[in-house]
């Protein structure tokens, strides 16, 4: 059920007074004050939420330009700023860690799929350079509980993890958390010794028949949405009732011609975030979405219903294509290719069909492409030599099927 802009307004509106406080805060970084010029506005025209709709979104790849113009943060970050990490997502683009509890503001994730004081958690998001295993870990001890560390590998010591400890709470990709609980089933260990009770999980999509299928060895299941810059954007109370959007963050459905928001029909998420040392403000995330009735009057997201652009989303990571050409098409002894995305067993896999140069060595090219896609893009693939390609292939071709 769609919502009434009467139900929209009344949501925007009540952002106001923090969209206009945040806008004269920014508009004296460097960035933030070349887009007001650019739009031909200044801070004290925007006053309301709807103000807001005069100013062209920012993309992630503006913030790349911005970055690459003024390294390392753009001219985005406010002089001074508390920054205890700073990650590199893939791009590559750097985003700070501002200080406090739980920056990314995924407590809300969490308490909503049972989270608490007796729980210890097995993250199985990355700790390395990207941010999503720092936003679980920061959420997860936010609410209380002990986390364990887990990252992404190592299945075995991960599944004799949860046999050994009490571990009664997961965060991390979907696929992941059923790859885990067939590995425990491969070991041998006893059913008995499972604890893991709930789950939070999200960077891919959550279908039905996988949900059941965790279901059986985890009885509470949550999904949930956020991106690398923002943080937590939505996350499920009961499964299937859309995504509440949390209180902290304000959330624009975009139409994708015009930029304007909406209230009807998909459109793309845009979001404005309110902490000074680094104001986002009407930030694209790319991810299609749509506005629905929760029934509790407060607009919510139905999902992420697909992307703006060319970009694809990858075991829980953005592949760009402009990425796989600097990465796969500047290799030695390429003479074209394409990556293919499936899904196997609810798991992503990825492959690199590459038509090599008739005086070039195979096994050295193939070899080259493997290693550059592993250190560049940061994916295992499987590459393959072919004899040639599709034709009109795209670089990137995703042949999942979510059902």
């Amino acid at each position: 059920m769609t919502i009434s802009e009467t139900q929209y307004h009344a949501y925007a509106d009540a952002f106001s007074e923090r969209v206009s406080a945040v806008v004269e805060s920014a508009s004296q970084l460097s960035a933030f004050s070349a887009r007001l010029a650019a739009a031909n506005l200044t801070a004290d025209r925007i006053v309301t939420t709807g103000d807001l709709a005069g100013l062209p979104i920012l993309s992630k790849d503006d913030v790349l330009e911005l970055q690459r113009a003024t390294p390392p943060f753009g001219g985005m970050l406010a002089p001074g700023a508390d920054v205890s990490r700073i990650f590199q997502s893939p791009g590559p683009l750097y985003e700070p860690q501002l200080s406090g509890v739980d920056p990314w503001r995924w407590a809300p994730a969490l308490r909503a799929a049972g989270f608490g004081e007796t729980d210890t958690v097995l993250n199985c998001f990355g700790y390395h350079l990207s941010p999503a295993g720092a936003m679980f870990d920061e959420g997860s001890r936010a609410v209380g509980a002990s986390v364990v560390p887990a990252g992404i590998g190592s299945g075995d010591l991960q599944a004799r993890a949860i046999c050994d400890l009490p571990i009664t709470a997961y965060t991390g990709l979907p696929s992941y958390l059923k790859a885990l609980i067939d590995k425990y089933e491969t070991l041998g260990f006893e059913r008995i010794r499972w604890t893991i009770e709930r789950a939070v999980v999200t960077a891919e999509p959550l279908p039905d028949s996988l949900r059941a299928e965790l279901n059986t060895y985890v009885p509470v299941v949550k999904m949930a949405y956020g991106t690398a810059e923002t943080g937590l954007l939505g996350y499920e109370d009961e499964p299937g009732a859309g995504l509440v959007v949390p209180d902290d963050v304000l959330v624009e459905i975009c139409d994708l011609t015009i930029d304007e928001p909406i209230t009807d029909g998909e459109g793309q998420i845009v979001v404005t975030l309110f902490r000074p040392e680094y104001p986002l403000i009407r930030f694209g995330t790319g991810d299609i979405s749509a506005w629905i009735d929760g029934g509790d009057g407060r607009p919510r997201l139905a999902g992420i219903l697909g992307r703006v652009g060319q970009a694809v989303k990858v075991r829980g990571m953005f592949l760009h294509p402009a990425q796989a050409v600097r990465a796969v098409g500047a290799a030695a002894g390429v003479a074209a290719f394409r990556l293919v995305v499936d899904r196997v067993e609810h798991r992503d896999s990825l492959r690199c069909e590459i038509v090599i140069e008739p005086s070039s060595q195979s096994l050295a090219v193939v070899d080259d492409v493997t290693s550059r896609i592993r250190q560049e893009l940061r994916f295992a693939c499987e590459v393959v030599a072919v004899d040639a390609l599709p034709a009109g292939s795209d670089t990137i071709v995703d042949e999942r099927d979510w059902s």
